[in-house]
């Protein structure tokens, strides 16, 4: 089959790809990514190639675009057992609805069954060892979105091959870490560690470096006991050869110095906001016009 025939295919037809990074013991996930991106870096036009691109080769300035790019080699569920269960293999529990919707029929019973769940949870972590009590911890996997044209005209230019070497990309395109933290992430943690928090549960974050640099300062507590979200951040670092994504450092907050870190700035007093206000005013900028509404003779 031709790549145009291939092209001209439903995806439901096309042959699926496995997701590399999460080939762990028995699982053989497939990508569900459109071209398989799941990680993006720097590029910088090169004069010395006659434009064409260059790579950066610091493993650090990876930005990881796909939550499963986490999954690597199983380091992350290992590393989170290990430090907040005390269980270096947990059983993982995938996508476990935490929110059910209200009943909005008047006929409902309280006690009716509903089947549809929201909000869910991306990971629960158990401990495998039978226990009166079950013991396991939350886990939210951030990736980071990113801003700017698709991909298609990139895949395109790379199909037609009439270039040499790696050519710059046509578009642009930038880690979003607003759209990724404060705005994304931060009403999960804010909806669900509360209830985690009653029950006495705990909410494991993994982000990459590149995530964690974005975030603004944040206290931290001194154990485990004393956290609300524990943040597992992730580093890049070449192996062997090639890129591999490891464990790095662990941060303990409570949920509100996490809100903080994730809003990244403080707000400006009063006075400065009001003189913000003025100015808009006085440029006409921003400003909306009321509109007359003609009352019925």
């Amino acid at each position: 089959m031709t790549l145009a025939q291939l092209q001209a295919l439903p995806k439901s037809e096309r042959d699926r790809m496995v997701c590399p990074p999460g080939l762990v013991g028995d699982l053989h996930p497939f990508c569900n990514k459109e071209g398989g991106v799941c990680s993006i870096r720097k590029y910088v036009r090169s004069v010395e190639t006659d434009g064409q691109a260059w790579i950066s080769t610091l493993p650090n300035e990876l930005v990881t675009v796909c939550p499963s790019r986490f999954l690597e080699a199983g380091r992350l569920f290992s590393w989170i057992g290990e430090t907040m269960l005390g269980a270096s293999s947990p059983v993982v529990v995938g996508e476990v609805g935490f929110l059910t919707p209200p009943m909005t029929d008047a006929n409902d019973e309280p006690t009716k069954t509903r089947k549809e769940d929201v909000g869910r949870i991306d990971n629960i972590l158990v401990a495998p060892e039978e226990t009166e009590r079950l013991e396991w911890c939350a886990l939210e996997i951030q990736a980071v979105y990113f801003s700017g044209s698709g991909m298609g005209t990139e895949y395109a230019r790379l199909r037609e091959g009439e270039e040499t070497g790696i050519p710059f990309p046509v578009g642009q395109r930038r880690p979003d870490f607003r759209s990724s933290g404060p705005k994304r992430l931060m009403p999960q943690l804010q909806i669900k560690v509360p209830t985690l928090r009653r029950w006495g549960k705990k909410m494991a974050v993994v982000v990459d470096e590149a995530f964690f640099g974005a975030m603004g300062k944040m206290d931290t507590v001194n154990d485990v006991s004393n956290c609300d979200v524990a943040w597992f951040v992730m580093k890049y670092q070449e192996v062997g050869g090639e890129i591999a994504l490891l464990p790095h450092e662990v941060h303990l907050t409570t949920l509100e110095r996490a809100v903080e870190g994730l809003t990244c700035g403080e707000p400006v007093s009063l006075g400065e906001f009001e003189k913000r206000i003025i100015a808009k005013i006085e440029r006409g900028s921003g400003a909306v016009q009321p509109v007359e509404v003609p009352t019925d003779q």
